[in-house]
């Protein structure tokens, strides 16, 4: 024998090694592509949204407390007499980009103090649950509007947030 890729290799090792090239080829483009696209492919397509009603279900909702421009309320970051925080912005200056679409969705949807409770945290929070009010779409869709409003890098910033605690609860 005088290698792999001698004259006097046998049948069943020069087979062995034309099959095994090709594979490990393959093996070490899919690694390559799982390393560098595999997060982004294995991401569910983003969902289609509604930003129209998204837009017109946060004024009609939500603009009273937060404000028309996504503004808040003045003073949002110390808390009133009655130990409750004002309502915070949602445009980039506010603190909502911190947070993971789960954690959006269930603030919007079982309010404040509820979504705490149920993470064992007793907290006086000023926002009311809409679940009674407003489809999971329709909330969804005003989440759509409220992060379509973002500059790209918190837009960004708020996505990884939100794959990680994707990736955390195993979802």
């Amino acid at each position: 024998m005088l290698g792999a890729f001698g004259e006097n290799m046998d049948k069943v090792a020069r087979k062995r090694w034309m099959l095994g090239c090709p594979i490990g080829l393959i093996s070490a483009i899919l690694l390559i592509w799982f390393l560098t696209l595999g997060e982004q492919a294995r991401m569910p397509p983003p969902a289609k949204f509604d930003l129209t009603e998204g837009s017109d279900l946060y004024q009609g909702y939500c603009a009273d407390c937060h404000g028309a421009e996504l503004e808040g309320q003045p003073d949002w970051q110390s808390p009133g007499t009655d130990d409750v925080f004002p309502a915070p912005p949602h445009d980039e200056t506010g603190h909502t980009w911190h947070h993971s679409d789960a954690t959006l969705f269930d603030y919007t949807k079982w309010g404040g103090a509820e979504t705490l409770a149920r993470q064992g945290v007793d907290f006086a929070s000023g926002m009311p649950g809409f679940g009674d009010d407003l489809t999971d779409d329709q909330i969804r869709n005003i989440l759509a509007f409220i992060k379509s409003t973002w500059p790209q890098e918190k837009q960004n910033a708020q996505a990884r947030r939100s794959a990680k605690d994707t990736e955390a609860s195993g979802l």
